[in-house]
């Protein structure tokens, strides 16, 4: 039992399970935003299933194709995977798991999600190879989380609303964001290994730079996205400041002479980001039915 559950913790490890964080409240928020019947818990289920097996997936083939550069990099070479306590075979059995699992989910949600399932596990195994061939690789895992509204929206309606545009929108640049962020870390690197990403493209300042404007355009896109919700409230709106605030507050905490506040810019302000959104959106939603 001891050794299983040592197992157990060195694949959370792997697969960062605490990460999860940035795109299940947000994914939940989305929900509460583009139901128009309020679904069965079942489907809940199914559609929550979806989102941690589709991230799992990602994850575990992330680092299987990343592993050459994990070994050699020295913030990456004590992870599971490069130091060996993860053999090769186990992650392709969580990719080969996971794979089916999320199938299986959609198949559980409806028709149309099982139909386009392909398409999803498709961008999910192009991502890690993209800081290979473009020097905008941040802009393709925004596009894997611009996937999460727009499935939530087939998932329950079976079309794509404006609203999820938004949405999804307003999650891709997030994500794109802080993406650069997190990749100042490996910088230097990078540009040894010639791997590609826009601090290595276009330096550090303007790379934050980058990172402050798509910021802006998700704030202005959750603003689009609360003015055509027609349940949306003030809260929705003071939620929104709150918010603005600690994208605004990410931003300080890191300076192109000073990237030591990196993981708690990226991790502890963009965890609270995620929760924060879907604890608005939850009580927007009860003031709008039971208070307004």
């Amino acid at each position: 039992m001891e050794k299983i559950i040592k197992k157990l913790k060195l694949y959370s490890e792997l697969l960062k399970f605490e990460h999860t964080i940035f795109a299940l409240p947000f994914g939940l928020a989305s929900l509460l935003i583009l139901y128009k019947v309020f679904p069965s818990w079942g489907k809940i289920i199914y559609i929550l299933g979806a989102l941690v097996s589709a991230r799992t997936l990602g994850m575990a083939f992330n680092r299987l194709i990343d592993k050459p550069f994990d070994e050699k990099n020295p913030r990456t070479s004590i992870w599971p995977h490069a130091k060996g306590l993860v053999k090769d075979w186990e992650i392709k059995l969580i990719i080969l798991f996971s794979s089916l699992l999320f199938i299986f989910f959609c198949y559980k949600i409806n028709f149309l999600a099982l139909l386009l399932s392909p398409i999803v596990i498709f961008f999910l195994f192009i991502y890690p190879f993209a800081k290979r061939f473009t020097y905008f690789p941040h802009l393709f895992l925004g596009l894997v989380y611009f996937l999460i509204p727009i499935a939530i929206d087939i998932a329950l309606n079976e079309n794509v609303s404006l609203i999820a545009i938004f949405l999804a929108g307003a999650m891709a640049c997030w994500v794109a964001s802080f993406d650069i962020l997190y990749s100042l870390q490996d910088i230097e690197f990078d540009k040894k290994m010639g791997l590609k990403s826009i601090p290595v493209k276009f330096g550090i300042k303007n790379a934050l730079r980058i990172a402050k404007f798509l910021h802006l355009i998700t704030f202005f896109l959750l603003l689009l996205t609360g003015y055509f919700y027609p349940k949306t409230t003030w809260i929705y709106f003071v939620g929104l400041i709150l918010i603005a605030i600690f994208l605004t507050y990410e931003h300080s905490l890191i300076k192109e002479n000073d990237l030591s506040k990196i993981n708690k810019a990226f991790f502890t302000v963009n965890g609270f980001i995620s929760i924060i959104f879907f604890l608005v959106i939850l009580i927007n939603n009860l003031y709008y039915h039971f208070l307004k």
